[in-house]
């Protein structure tokens, strides 16, 4: 595996993430922000945090699937939310649960929130762009 996750002492533990990431593979895998977008570019869960966060985290799977990764190889993340307030982590946070079911393990690179005014399309709710790191 190319990535190792780490939750460096004298910073905080984050439960969702870890704080830093080390990549020893050879290979960088730059995945555009994915939206709730299903295969056939219809919206997914269309005004559900929840829901396209979910289809979000899928693509990225899907992505990484096609090129010989997984979210083990994922060295950071950046998610870009639309009017972003605290009290809509718990959403957040469903969408990545019910994606990590389906995907068979919780993923947890660093990741950076944004809050974001708009996405190029008004039912998107959040856009999420990966990086990879594969042997």
């Amino acid at each position: 595996m190319a990535i190792t996750l780490v939750n460096p002492g004298g910073l905080p533990k984050i439960d969702v993430y870890r704080q830093v990431s080390i990549a020893s593979g050879s290979k960088l895998v730059f995945i555009a922000g994915q939206v709730a977008w299903d295969a056939e570019g219809v919206t997914v869960g269309e005004g559900d945090l929840a829901a396209q966060v979910e289809q979000c985290y899928l693509n990225i799977g899907t992505a990484l699937a096609e090129v010989g990764g997984s979210f083990d190889d994922v060295a950071k993340l950046t998610v870009h939310a639309v009017d972003w307030t605290p009290d809509k982590m718990p959403l957040l946070l469903e969408g990545i649960s019910r994606a990590a079911a389906k995907l068979g393990g919780t993923p947890v690179p660093p990741a950076t929130l944004l809050g974001v005014a708009a996405l190029d399309v008004p039912d998107h709710l959040v856009e999420i762009e990966a990086t990879a790191v594969l042997d």
